[in-house]
């Protein structure tokens, strides 16, 4: 599909969505889902375009097309940078692309049945999941992820909850599938997506076995009610320059489930227990990896305006320290942790259940923990360098004001090559992104979004070989008797070295394709 006949393809489908307590009679004509809409339609968009196209396609092993980069399940580490570029090459011109969640938890869950079929000698839940990923491939459908549940009181389990529909569990099995009840409470774009995947969305013990559950359901399934925020800013004034948010934004619900039925062939994890914590790992790592370059592309969104509203405030950051150095800290922070992102690609581990590759969760981590905390730097930084006028400029109306406009276009120009309502321009641009509502969104989905700091922390700590460390200054201090020692718990975290006789490309393997050429002229440069 392109976008417009992803925007038709919204009409096929009845959900129950709320939006502000009223009811959405048509998802694809909401005024205040519009910017949504619209940021997904560039995903399909891009993918028509000859030069992005590269980027954003690939060709599924077995499959006699190709298939949306958001869709695709990785077959080697070139394909982890291609799809990093394309997040970042979306990003840029969205905010947040949303899409890649799909594809995130397309290449978890590809993961996790396999290993559950390796352990139990069969093909049922491999050859059930590669079914759908056909048709939602062949389809081109846009997925939404409900993962997080409500949780309830976060101090007990799910088995534990005073109200079991905290946690999405089954609720009934019968020969044609399972019925499923249960809260999930931040779903990405949910109104505007064409499926749900329902995932788990922490570890379960077996008394936990019922909330082990991982099902595909339409979006327009019986029983599911989707309560909504609206996307970005719509309904903002129309003088002056087009808000950024006003065109793209990004709509998060919850989303209610009261006794879904979902036949057995869209069912991937059902009472499972043991394997909710592959979904839930594999998923998450792909997840940071994929936000590492959704905040690089948001990244370059500032480093542009910033440059640009240096140049509408009469100032040269060549000429100018203080300007030039939080722009290139501004720099350093975007490409410091998009470069995590790109070794955790280089250094992708092929799966050896599904032949897949998964992102090194090391490098994911540690790049998705720096834009997370660093996100407030980066907004302020961008403040540093514009000044306060993109929060004291007066608001659009007052460019159209007879009274007023004139005078404002004569005292509020400061260079003089650069024209009053151009400064006005990206003055509110910075603004939408980081002195309003939505720029307070955008902190807060960098800092919670795919999991919290302490979540990132603690993975670093379990992934990271501390144990190698320690025997390197072991063997230096010749002290590696202790080494040895199997409970000895500082050394137990260890891995194979990162040089191995192949080195980190297999032969044979896919690179990456040409880098679009915004990005490689900014390179060049």
């Amino acid at each position: 599909m392109d976008g417009q006949a992803y925007r038709e393809s919204l009409r096929l489908y009845k959900p129950r969505v709320y939006i502000d307590g009223q009811r959405v009679e048509s998802v694809a004509d909401e005024p205040m889902l519009r910017p949504g809409v619209n940021a997904l339609a560039v995903s399909y968009d891009f993918a028509h375009d000859a030069a992005k196209a590269p980027l954003m396609l690939a060709r599924q092993t077995g499959r006699e097309k190709a298939v949306n980069r958001m869709l695709y399940v990785n077959e080697s580490a070139g394909d982890l940078l291609n799809k990093l570029e394309a997040v970042r090459l979306l990003c840029q011109e969205t905010g947040c692309a949303q899409r890649y969640l799909t594809h995130d938890a397309l290449n978890g869950i590809a993961q996790a049945v396999a290993r559950m079929d390796d352990a139990r000698g069969t093909t049922e839940n491999r050859d059930r999941f590669n079914a759908y990923l056909q048709s939602v491939q062949d389809a081109d459908l846009s997925v939404g992820i409900a993962m997080t549940d409500a949780k309830g009181d976060r101090s007990k389990r799910p088995g534990d909850q005073r109200n079991p529909d905290v946690y999405v569990h089954i609720v009934e099995r019968n020969a044609g599938g399972i019925v499923i009840s249960g809260t999930k409470a931040i779903v990405t774009g949910a109104p505007y997506m064409h499926e749900l995947l329902v995932m788990p969305s922490r570890n379960m013990h077996e008394a936990d076995a019922h909330f082990a559950v991982c099902c595909a359901v339409p979006i327009d399934a019986p029983g599911i009610t989707i309560i909504s925020r609206p996307a970005g800013r719509p309904g903002e004034p129309e003088h002056g320059a087009p808000l950024f948010s006003r065109k793209y934004g990004q709509s998060v619900a919850v989303v209610v489930f009261d006794k879904v039925f979902v036949p057995w062939e869209r069912v991937f994890l059902a009472g499972d227990w043991e394997y909710s914590s592959d979904i839930t790992y594999n998923y998450a790592t792909h997840h940071r990896h994929s936000c590492i370059a959704a905040r690089a592309g948001f990244g370059d969104l500032l480093i542009g305006a910033g440059a640009l509203m240096c140049e509408a405030n009469g100032l040269d950051p060549d000429k100018k320290a203080t300007l030039r150095d939080p722009m290139v800290e501004l720099i350093k922070i975007t490409e410091g942790f998009y470069a995590c992102g790109v070794a955790a690609s280089v250094y992708g581990v092929r799966d050896p259940y599904s032949n897949t590759f998964m992102p090194e969760p090391v490098f994911s981590n540690i790049g998705k923990l720096l834009l997370a905390t660093q996100i407030y730097d980066m907004h302020r930084l961008a403040h540093e360098v514009s000044g306060g006028l993109i929060v004291a400029l007066p608001g659009p109306d007052e460019d159209h004001n007879p009274a007023t406009a004139a005078t404002l276009a004569e005292v509020l120009q400061a260079n003089p090559d650069i024209p009053y309502d151009k400064r006005a321009e990206v003055a509110r641009f910075l603004e939408d992104l980081t002195a309003s509502y939505q720029g307070g969104w955008y902190s807060l989905i960098s800092l919670h979004g795919g999991g919290s700091p302490a979540a990132m922390k603690q993975e670093i700590w379990r992934q990271y070989p501390v144990g190698n460390k320690v025997e390197l200054v072991e063997r230096l201090l010749d002290r590696g008797v202790l080494a040895a020692d199997p409970n000895r718990s500082i050394t137990r975290n260890r891995q194979p070295g990162r040089c191995c006789d192949t080195g980190c490309t297999v032969p044979g393997q896919a690179v990456m394709v040409p880098l679009p050429e915004s990005r490689r002229k900014r390179q060049e440069g």
